[in-house]
């Protein structure tokens, strides 16, 4: 039987861990720099949970608690990724479901993510998962 548990990412070390999963949703990090990124992130109310399988990382999740006018009490994922040589053996439904549970605990009316337009496969399990889209996002580059 397998050992699946779900935890946030605290320590330094616990961070790193998550990075050469997280890495193949943003090949853009750089590994040296990650932990440092994470920190400055966690002090604007950034959170990172990991999901491990017989003590090895196999999907992770970024996430943050907000609140919107339009919406009220919102969870919002910025990263939801399983490890690729992995897939399609429920460790991002469980994640997901996890994600839930926490939102339900901070009495969050919402659970929301962004997807890129190109990630079919996300979508559809987005879809599985009783997600809908709901708005289009939209934003403009400020340098470069």
């Amino acid at each position: 039987m397998n050992s699946i548990h779900i935890t946030p990412a605290e320590s330094d070390a616990d961070i790193l861990r998550c990075f050469p999963v997280m890495a193949q949703l943003r090949p853009h990090l750089v590994e040296a720099e990650f932990v440092a990124r994470v920190r400055r992130m966690q002090s604007e109310g950034f959170r990172l949970a990991r999901l491990e399988e017989e003590g090895t990382v196999r999907a992770v999740a970024g996430y943050r608690f907000h609140e919107k006018l339009f919406s009220g009490r919102t969870l919002y994922v910025d990263d939801l990724v399983s490890d690729t040589t992995r897939r399609s053996q429920g460790h991002g439904a469980r994640l997901l479901a996890w994600l839930a549970e926490q939102a339900r605990a901070r009495d969050c009316d919402l659970l929301e993510l962004d997807s890129g337009v190109q990630r079919f496969d996300a979508h559809r399990f987005y879809f599985r998962e009783r997600m809908r889209i709901a708005s289009y996002h939209f934003s403009r580059a400020l340098k470069g």
